[in-house]
């Protein structure tokens, strides 16, 4: 099922190639301009390495639940992850999935005007035309007939989702799904753990919103629990 919904979560992907890449808990969904699966395993490789190096270093960037400090010494991808855990207040590694997604989408856009990448939910995109990302707030929900609407002169863009009911997303709240929309992987991401950390029942969504709208970089807010969903910012919702 779920990897069903990952081949029809981009509408009007026709003519690009699609294929799946796994490199230890990294899980990559990809379509670009055609098969270029072996540049992406080993970039997904190299990145996963400096980031395990460096939680050899400093262990603590594998488990800490609030910011860390900048460490401009540090690999690129560790500094992004770093930079939007400390805007978030969240853990560094809130932000991995985001960051990875962005970094590989980045490398391949040299090849492929069109590049979908979705890591673990977590999606970041350029495009030359408007695409349609399916919402999963779980089984049976009724969010589930939208979409988010993403414009080809808004890419490339991230959308990040975390949830405390769906996936295995490490989440404090209990939201069907949160997400957050920015130009940056990093912090797309490690927003949408701030956010859904912050709705365990309805009448947390405003507080919630309120909070992730006042980062610098963010976009748009969805956060869904149960039969209540809240949108902020540069959110247009289509039925699919």
């Amino acid at each position: 099922m779920y990897e069903e919904r990952r081949y029809r979560q981009f509408s009007h992907s026709e003519g690009l190639s699609s294929f799946i890449i796994r490199v230890k808990e990294t899980d990559l969904f990809i379509s670009v301009g055609r098969d270029l699966s072996t540049k992406v395993r080993s970039l997904v490789t190299k990145l996963r390495t400096d980031i395990e190096n460096y939680i050899i270093i400093y262990p603590d960037f594998a488990t800490s639940l609030v910011p860390l400090p900048l460490d401009y010494a540090a690999p690129a991808i560790v500094r992004q992850m770093l930079k939007a855990g400390k805007k978030a207040g969240v853990g560094p590694m809130a932000a991995v999935a985001g960051a990875i997604a962005q970094a590989v989408a980045v490398s391949l856009h040299k090849e492929s005007a069109d590049v979908l990448v979705e890591n673990g939910g977590d999606v970041f995109m350029y495009s030359m035309r408007d695409r349609v990302l399916g919402i999963w707030a779980g089984e049976n929900s009724s969010f589930n007939k939208y979409g988010l609407k993403i414009k080809a002169a808004d890419t490339p863009v991230s959308i990040c989702c975390s949830s405390g009911k769906v996936g295995h997303s490490l989440s404090f709240g209990l939201a069907d799904v949160a997400i957050v929309i920015a130009k940056n992987g990093a912090l797309a991401d490690a927003c949408a753990t701030a956010l859904g950390n912050r709705i365990s029942v309805k009448e947390d969504l405003q507080a919630a919103i309120n909070y992730i709208q006042n980062i610098k970089g963010v976009l748009g807010v969805v956060a869904i629990i149960g039969q209540d969903m809240a949108v902020w910012g540069q959110v247009e919702l289509l039925l699919i």
